[in-house]
């Protein structure tokens, strides 16, 4: 184990250097690392003295295929209705950093847990080698049970390894924000896996908490739910599951990834798929506000794909039919104060 000495709070800063050990694993020197960073002072993704936006977007068709070969002159981007001139563009290549977010709690007699780890499990076989994954589990509160690696043999064993769950509680909304945190100071592009029933049976944070903390980040949250087929088969107008979903399509959409509801395993090959190409067929995408407001505020924005004359580009299918592509990006951005 390595030990690192840190040191917490604005006004220990000084005077305290050596107040608090953390322990932690050690890494290869060019991992991202989740467990050794703390997060109680982290604020927005966006860079404020730069006031560059930077937005991670994917475009497909109706079908979910990914639209290779836009140009520049192929978005245009609105802030708050107001036309932004594009300054950095660029199609993402790079290795993704992904961390698997799982509910593993004793809820429906471990029934969500065992399924979150087989289908996490899964999940890797759809990597590519250089890419980061990392394992975080929650119940009363949030657990790094292994931090990035690009060794999935490793995290293989670890998803077999993990025990019983010890408790039924699903603190949903304090271990997303608790990821979104350590998240915000790993370099490069990034995005959580959330393997949950959407349920948040206990939290310190809110709701209203934790989807102003989604705003401030660019890390795209894909939702994969645990209860659809078992909610389905005893009846899916419970208010609470009703609730549950709409929070796991919330998470999603605000940050701009996209949301599951499988009824059936032989779904997950097909959605492991999505999540991929969604990650390795994006475009990033970077504009600074013409006239930057700070109002602390949240600014909505719009993308919309267009033809280099301006006018809106359609895709054509196989069948003939003339189709607008479908853009996922996170909705907008909240303005220094």
């Amino acid at each position: 184990m390595k030990v690192r000495k840190t040191v917490l709070g604005l006004a220990a800063a000084v005077a305290a250097l050596a107040a608090l050990t953390i322990e932690t694993r050690a890494f290869q020197t060019s991992a991202p690392a989740l467990a050794q960073i703390e997060h109680a002072n982290s604020g927005s993704a966006i860079s404020v003295e730069s006031a560059l936006v930077s937005l991670d977007v994917l475009v497909t068709d109706q079908d979910g295929r990914a639209l290779d070969g836009l140009k520049k002159e192929n978005f245009r981007i609105q802030d708050e209705g107001k036309l932004q001139k594009i300054e950095h563009f660029e199609p993402v290549s790079a290795p993704i950093t992904i961390a698997i977010l799982m509910e593993y709690s004793g809820i429906a007699y471990n029934r969500y847990a065992y399924k979150a780890a087989s289908w996490g499990s899964s999940f890797l076989n759809h990597l590519d080698p250089l890419d980061w994954v990392a394992l975080v589990t929650y119940d009363i509160k949030p657990t790094v049970k292994l931090d990035f690696t690009r060794n999935k043999a490793e995290l293989q064993q670890t998803l077999s390894g993990l025990s019983y769950p010890l408790f039924r509680e699903a603190n949903l909304y304090d271990a997303l924000t608790d990821t979104l945190d350590r998240l915000g100071r790993v370099k490069g592009r990034k995005a959580i896996l959330l393997f949950s029933t959407g349920a948040n049976t206990m939290s310190a944070g809110t709701l209203d908490e934790t989807l102003t903390r989604i705003k401030k980040s660019d890390v795209p949250i894909f939702s994969v739910a645990l209860a659809e087929a078992e909610a389905l088969s005893s009846g899916a107008s419970s208010l609470n599951y009703l609730q549950a979903k709409n929070q796991l399509q919330t998470f999603a959409k605000l940050s701009g990834g996209s949301a599951w509801f499988p009824r059936f395993d032989g779904e997950m090959p097909d959605i492991f798929r999505g999540v991929a190409t969604f990650l390795h067929s994006q475009y990033s995408i970077g504009f600074s506000p013409e006239k930057l407001a700070h109002d602390g505020k949240y600014h909505k924005l719009k993308i919309q794909i267009v033809r280099p004359d301006g006018n809106p580009l359609f895709v054509t299918t196989a069948e003939g039919k003339r189709q607008k592509p479908i853009v996922y990006a996170r909705e907008g951005y909240i303005a220094p104060g």
